[in-house]
């Protein structure tokens, strides 16, 4: 348990951000599950438009720290490079 008042407030911050963050976690994971899901499919448009929606929120996600830019431009490259491996 936390002793001074400083540290208090350091948690209450802590978990107030956690929060935040878990919020943005969860909103980017489903944007990725829907673009996973219309891969599946074979659906080229639809994992298009998909992953036309899911872009910005993985890279918003980088820029607010919840995950790193690298790892996020990871996810980009590769959703991309199988969807356009759906239309061969």
């Amino acid at each position: 348990m936390a002793n001074t008042t400083s540290a208090r407030k350091a948690t209450r911050k802590i978990a107030r951000r956690t929060a935040i963050n878990k919020t943005r976690r969860s909103t980017m994971r489903g944007s990725l599950k829907k673009v996973e899901e219309a891969i599946a499919s074979g659906d080229r448009k639809a994992a298009e438009a998909a992953f036309k929606a899911a872009e910005p929120v993985i890279m918003r996600s980088a820029q607010q720290g919840v995950v790193h830019k690298n790892n996020a431009s990871r996810k980009v490259s590769r959703l991309a490079h199988r969807i356009a491996k759906l239309g061969k």
